[in-house]
């Protein structure tokens, strides 16, 4: 019989939210917008996490962002169809204040092609 896979410990509902608080931080969110390659800004992540007594490393924290993220960005494509029942996440009202001004977590409606009417050139 081939051995288990392990699994990362459960996040507990305090974990998550510590874990929200700091990847909410102004400081944290810059860092995470200013680069592409932010496996360090995790590791400044998982730090402020062991300072509020959780032991969680850059990938457990990296790994748990992106699954956060996912379920908010399903839940707001749901609820931008029309007829669909209203949705929500876990933790939405936290994931909102960080992810709802995000251009990447909204849908695009309009396109602006940066043409003009004739008449507005006038």
């Amino acid at each position: 019989m081939p051995p288990r896979a392990r699994r990362a410990p459960v996040w507990h509902n305090t974990e998550l939210l510590d874990l929200i608080a700091v990847w909410g931080e102004e400081a944290v969110q810059s860092q995470l917008r200013s680069s592409r390659r932010n496996f360090d800004t995790f590791g400044q992540i998982s730090r402020a996490m062991m300072e509020r007594g959780h032991d969680r490393d850059a990938m457990q924290c990296r790994i748990k962002v992106k699954e956060l993220r996912s379920a908010y960005r399903k839940a707001r494509e749901t609820n931008s169809r029309l007829g669909a029942p209203p949705k929500t996440c876990r933790f939405n009202k936290e994931l909102d204040t960080i992810l709802g001004g995000d251009p990447t977590t909204v849908l695009s409606t309009t396109v602006d092609t940066g043409e003009r009417d004739e008449e507005e050139e006038g």
